[in-house]
């Protein structure tokens, strides 16, 4: 019996060599981006912009109050807040209940930015700015619109990230 020689295609060599550079290609590029989704920095990222979405809709919430539906504001507020600033809200209640029904405005608020100045992840603390358009708007008046720049200090909370402070960011410049 005679043997038949059978020659190696050239063009099948080259087709399994580049299948094989592939395979491993696409092993290598899995393994980089599963260790890259799995980094640290990808969590504090994360953990960033939970704070930063938390913080603008509670500063948006902090500003936003109708007297017609009063009740859902303030409680509005109360979620939105802790420690301190919390007890505030929750002991003035009252008087905030009486001025704001005397007034009768309506306010709300629309967030054009914010940004995440400080995170501290093992303390659970970080701070925000938040740059915001308001428009109050009072019985037989025009509304008034301001834009404005609020400072938040944000807590992590078995809730999430709750606002513990805010104030009035700094306008213009104060150098000397």
């Amino acid at each position: 019996m005679a043997r038949v020689r059978t020659r190696k295609n050239p063009l099948v060599m080259a087709a399994l060599a580049l299948t094989v550079v592939a395979a491993g290609g696409a092993v290598r590029g899995g393994w980089s981006w599963y260790g890259a989704a799995h980094e640290e920095s990808v969590a504090y990222a994360r953990t960033r912009d939970d704070a930063l979405a938390a913080g603008e809709q509670a500063v948006q919430n902090m500003n936003t109050l109708d007297h017609r539906k009063l009740n859902e504001g303030l409680d509005g507020w109360e979620d939105s807040t802790t420690g301190d600033l919390h007890k505030q809200l929750v002991d003035g209640r009252s008087g905030f209940e009486k001025q704001i029904r005397a007034a009768e405005t309506v306010s709300t608020a629309k967030v054009l930015s914010g940004a995440v100045t400080e995170l501290d992840e093992r303390a659970g603390k970080a701070s925000v700015m938040v740059a915001l358009r308001i428009t109050v708007t009072a019985p037989k008046a025009e509304p008034a619109v301001k834009e404005s720049r609020m400072l938040g200090q944000l807590t992590r909370t078995p809730e999430g990230w709750k606002l513990s402070a805010l104030g009035q960011a700094p306008v213009g410049n104060t150098a000397g």
